[in-house]
């Protein structure tokens, strides 16, 4: 008789509760989640009473069977929340597989059931992430190649024929309809096999937002894991919800210093020195050049505020980093 697999749901809250209760809700939409699935959300010192209103939906709801919750003492970023509720989950045995999932998220009735269903299928396959959509179904960008300096170029230059010429290096490709294997998937519906975090460690806690999951799924595929997107499991994200920084019915919000160093961090752990001042150089030509375009064609970039200024500036001197072995 074949075993159900188990299943940890873990979840970071940061100042978003009524999304996060939402979120919990929809997982409890029967058929969602596979039987064997224990939930822990941790609350990241939020201080705007977002603790409270969510533990007792907890209790009010009849959640507290299957859903612990968990008020951290410090905020120490998205790895170090989701290391903290994994620890958590430990405690009640190990699970075969841990979803990391954004509080701003809306699952879709059968679709974590339907992610660990195709790990279940494909044991090469230590990492799946969830088609995430908008609420009327468009899906967003959501599988990604890893970044490179050619992308951090095309990404910025924002040039048709460019595009075209380096679409094989592009970071958002267009989102496949069958499962297909990728580099990397959003931290916002993230299915991790248990036996990635045994063999490569957790998340890495340098990274306080952005470029953490990017990280992780780079270990993995170091160590011969490979990286899924699943469309078939389809999970509403309500993007930027938390940050401001990815908000798109606005211009967004000025990117934090968090952003530029966590970039930096990916570059030197997995590139070094060189490499992270071409891409650098290949960012900063790239902006330029589409800036000086729209100033010809009299258009505005709509792009957040200072962001040259901002990254020149958080372009330090380059400066060493530990062997990026993640604290646990």
């Amino acid at each position: 008789m074949q075993v159900e697999p188990t299943l940890a749901v873990v979840i970071v809250n940061f100042r978003t509760a009524d999304l996060a209760i939402d979120c919990l809700a929809s997982l409890a939409v029967p058929g969602t989640v596979p039987e064997k699935t224990r939930i822990v959300i941790v609350d990241a010192v939020s201080g705007d009473g977002s603790a409270e209103k969510i533990a007792a939906a907890i209790a009010e709801r009849g959640w507290a069977g299957n859903v612990d919750f968990r008020a951290l003492d410090v905020n120490g970023g998205f790895s170090y929340g989701n290391n903290r509720a994994i620890d958590h989950a430990l405690e009640a045995g190990r699970p075969d597989y841990v979803l990391l999932l954004n509080p701003d998220t809306v699952a879709r009735p059968g679709s974590i059931r339907s992610l660990v269903s195709f790990m279940e299928r494909h044991p090469a396959a230590g990492i799946a992430g969830s088609r995430l959509e908008d609420p009327d179904g468009t899906p967003q960008a959501c599988a990604f190649r890893f970044p490179s300096l050619a992308a951090d170029f095309e990404s910025e230059v924002r040039f048709g024929p460019v595009t075209r010429l380096l679409r094989r290096w592009q970071v958002a490709p267009p989102m496949p309809d069958t499962p297909a294997r990728i580099d990397w998937v959003s931290g916002a519906s993230m299915l991790v096999r248990y036996d990635v975090f045994e063999e490569i460690g957790g998340l890495d806690e340098d990274y306080f937002l952005y470029y953490e999951e990017v990280d992780f799924c780079r270990r993995a595929a170091k160590a011969g894991w490979e990286c899924w997107h699943v469309p078939a499991s389809r999970v509403v994200h309500l993007v930027g919800q938390a940050t401001g920084v990815t908000l798109r019915d606005r211009r967004p919000a000025r990117r934090p210093s968090y952003w530029f160093n966590s970039r930096r961090r990916y570059y030197l752990k997995h590139h070094g020195a060189a490499y992270r001042l071409m891409a650098d150089t290949a960012w900063v030509v790239g902006h330029v050049l589409c800036r000086m375009r729209m100033f010809l064609e009299g258009k505005r970039s709509g792009g957040p505020p200072k962001l040259l200024g901002d990254f020149i500036r958080h372009a330090s001197p380059v400066t060493t980093i530990d062997g990026g072995k993640p604290r646990r």
